[in-house]
């Protein structure tokens, strides 16, 4: 048990897990994801408790959380992820104790290569996220109304058409028979407002 409390181990551990956080924001929903990086925080976490640890370290690793949060939600600016990166790259580097507080217990050949490979990574996939973000929607749902398609289900309060070859749910103010024709006279959202065509 002593072999897997290591600086070295405690930190792969630590950057993998900061990384499994990263990617279940930019893909949230499966579970697997927030799964991983709670197993990995919680196997670093015990390593942390076991190893002597700097507490400046660690508060430049939580604070860097900010600058992330503020790259990818609110500003938009990189200059924000350039900081947070930095942040990840010194406070995981310089956690764990070495013999001083300023000398880091991780392997240096070690901090470089997964700094280097992690800086990238987020770098190219919260960019990657901004982008995306900025982009117009491709698909205009105002350019729906007018258009005439059929009801593929019964439509009332609820139900489906076919509309510009694709699924849509509907709703009528009078009931429409499965297969007739239908005009989109308006939408909510992602819900087509029908009429039947005569």
């Amino acid at each position: 048990m002593e072999s897997f409390i290591n600086p070295n181990v405690a930190y792969l551990l630590l950057v993998s897990g900061t990384l499994l956080v990263i990617m279940a924001i930019f893909s949230p929903g499966t579970g697997l994801l927030e799964l991983g990086a709670l197993f990995l925080l919680v196997l670093a976490g015990w390593q942390v408790y076991n190893l002597p640890f700097n507490p400046w370290a660690l508060v430049i690793l939580a604070v860097g959380v900010i600058p992330f949060i503020v790259a990818v939600r609110k500003s938009k600016k990189l200059i924000y992820l350039v900081v947070a990166i930095a942040s990840v790259v010194i406070g995981s580097s310089f956690l764990f104790r070495g013999e001083t507080w300023w000398q880091p217990a991780v392997n240096p050949f070690l901090a470089v290569i997964v700094s280097i490979l992690s800086g990238l990574y987020l770098w190219i996939a919260t960019t990657k996220v901004l982008e995306a973000d900025k982009r117009e929607p491709i698909h205009d749902t105002s350019k729906l109304v007018g258009q005439v398609g059929e009801a593929k289900t019964d439509v009332g309060e609820e139900g489906s058409v076919q509309v510009g070859g694709e699924l849509w749910s509907a709703r009528s103010e009078q009931p429409i028979p499965i297969g007739a024709r239908i005009r989109v006279v308006n939408r909510e959202g992602f819900i087509l407002i029908v009429e039947q065509v005569s």
